[in-house]
């Protein structure tokens, strides 16, 4: 298993190059987004609209912060589960979504759609107030009226995360439920 220091956002040859295991520490900028934040890319998406910020090779990470105490730039920034978000994945990939970060399993369609095209990384749930540590900004870049599940802009430094879905179709996790 390797640790790489990744500088965001990933060239071509850092996704091509990346393993199922391999774990990463993230710097530079993700997007914050859950459900809401999703449902409404897609719509926007759909509709042919332009989106509020261009996704296309950026990474989402599926958080919701909790509201920041005075003084803090995030307070607990802890990932989701990611299956929640499965049946937004093709819209996102045709947006141009290079990678996602959530906690636990994807579904079978989502790593098929995955293949080739995205990777998955998991961060530990549980550890909310350890990962917002590594959060250096933070700023809502759209649907603000959604709460903690607007679209964010997230400046990270040594963000900890592990490959589980490579480009090959490589899966940590060892799990195949066909």
């Amino acid at each position: 298993m390797r640790t790489l220091s990744i500088t965001l956002p990933f060239t071509k040859s850092d996704l091509r190059s990346l393993k199922s295991g391999d774990r990463l520490l993230l710097t530079g900028t993700l997007y914050a987004a859950r459900d809401e934040a999703h449902r409404r890319l897609s719509e926007l998406k759909r509709k042919e609209k332009k989106l509020p910020v261009d996704l296309k090779g950026q990474l989402i990470y599926y958080v919701g912060p909790a509201p920041s105490k005075p003084g803090q730039i995030i307070n607990s920034a802890g990932p989701t589960t990611a299956k929640r978000m499965d049946s937004y994945t093709a819209d996102m990939l045709d947006i141009g979504v290079a990678g996602m970060i959530g906690k636990g399993e994807r579904g079978e369609e989502t790593k098929r759609l995955l293949k080739g095209k995205a990777i998955y990384m998991a961060c530990l749930g549980g550890v909310g107030a350890k990962q917002a540590l590594t959060i250096k900004h933070q700023e809502v870049v759209a649907f603000e009226d959604a709460g903690m599940e607007a679209l964010r802009r997230l400046e990270v430094e040594d963000f900890p995360v592990i490959v589980i879905h490579d480009l090959r179709g490589g899966d940590a996790y060892g799990v195949s439920r066909n």
